[in-house]
């Protein structure tokens, strides 16, 4: 069987070459290294039944997705944006026929080994698909029709999100597609108008609907919002959460309280704490440093993939590596802003550092287009002799 493209590309890109060329980008792998292992460490000393080996798990398939994907043509996938597109709305459809409500929400499907949940998936289907199209409809980005329709294809799929009910992930769809749309060179007057739309929405949701008797937002959902706006009024249980992550993570000081004395999480006062509150963890366990050291990782993390953004062989490219941009830095300013209190609880996961398979799937295969991307934009600048070392 003869060799794929892409395959003999990097063969002929580093043929003759007196010294090993890497195609791989080293930071971005050492900070998913260091995230991964900082994750499967926080979950094994606070959680018990074996999650930490599950985490482990879903991290080898994981990586195993991403050497694939980089290895693959992803200019190929225009080819199949259609495809990609109906596929992601199936997947948003079958939660509400197949999902068994949990906690409220019926966001996930019970598989042999673990629950999936499709809407995670969703976004990186999203991210390909908007950008295939908008590549399309290049020439016409000046047209209030074009940005229309292009984020009418990102609301659809949200709104089924939200239907679930999944508030936080429908918020990363329509952050995406803005972002993707922003960099692709729509217009700020357009770009000013739809955020201006959705602060009308939400409005309307949160202060107009209620007041005529028509609840958009499930009752715990609103029980969230009343309890970030005005926690000294809140007569829920929902700011307890909020409470008890900031008690974790000032306890952590400077340098944290270690495994033993970690009462917080120890005693499961912290809630979610190996989901949604894993930063929490961290900042009780290792403290400060602990909670730098992450954040340090994300930022290597978000840097390489911004530049990404610039040295990709073509527009496409630069529009998933901003929609992925997009989607990690939302993530993580809305998952550790819920554990401080500085954003309301929605249920988002931290990439790679929250247990859950379908997050982290997710994002290896996230991982796995960047790292096509890089290798692809290195081949294309060792074939106008500039090399492929790494800069």
């Amino acid at each position: 069987m003869s060799a794929t493209p892409i395959k003999r590309s990097v063969d002929e890109a580093t043929r003759g070459s007196s010294r090993p060329r890497l195609l791989f980008d080293p930071l971005l792998l050492i900070a998913t290294i260091g995230l991964v292992v900082i994750s499967v460490v926080a979950i094994d000393g606070s959680t018990t039944g074996g999650l930490a080996s599950r985490q482990i798990g879903y991290a080898v398939v994981g990586a195993i997705l991403m050497i694939a994907i980089s290895r693959f043509d992803y200019s190929r996938l225009r080819e199949f944006k259609l495809g990609v597109y109906g596929l992601m709305i199936a997947l948003n459809i079958l939660p509400l026929l197949l999902a068994a409500a949990t906690r409220g929400a019926r966001s996930w499907i019970a598989l042999p080994f673990f629950r999936f949940q499709p809407s995670e998936l969703g976004k990186v289907l999203l991210i390909v698909a908007l950008a295939a199209f908008i590549v399309d409809r290049y020439r016409r980005l000046g047209e209030r029709e074009t940005t229309a329709r292009l984020m009418l294809l990102a609301l659809g799929p949200a709104a089924l999100v939200m239907a679930q009910p999944d508030l936080g992930s429908a918020s990363v769809y329509v952050v995406a597609a803005l972002t993707m749309l922003f960099i692709a060179g729509t217009p700020g007057r357009h770009i000013a108008s739809l955020i201006g739309l959705f602060a009308v929405s939400l409005v309307l949701v949160l202060a107009v609907a209620p007041a005529v008797g028509v609840n958009v937002l499930k009752p715990y959902q609103i029980d969230r919002l009343t309890g970030f706006l005005s926690p000294s009024n809140d007569q829920s249980t929902t700011t307890y959460q909020v409470n008890q992550s900031k008690i974790a993570i000032g306890s952590g000081e400077k340098t944290g309280r270690g495994l033993e004395r970690s009462t917080q999480t120890n005693l499961s006062f912290l809630p979610e704490h190996h989901t949604d509150f894993i930063f929490s963890v961290v900042g009780e366990r290792w403290g400060f440093a602990g909670a730098a050291l992450v954040l340090s990782l994300y930022a290597l993390l978000i840097w390489r993939t911004l530049r990404l953004i610039t040295m990709s062989k073509n527009l496409f490219g630069s529009l998933i590596a901003a929609g992925i941009l997009a989607m990690l830095m939302y993530q993580l300013l809305v998952n550790v802003g819920m554990t401080i209190g500085i954003m309301p609880i929605t249920g988002v996961t931290l990439p790679l550092m929250s247990y859950g398979g379908s997050s982290y799937l997710t994002t290896f295969i996230a991982l796995g287009l960047l790292q096509a991307i890089h290798i692809q934009a290195r081949i294309a600048q060792g074939s106008k002799g500039r090399g492929l070392v790494l800069s």
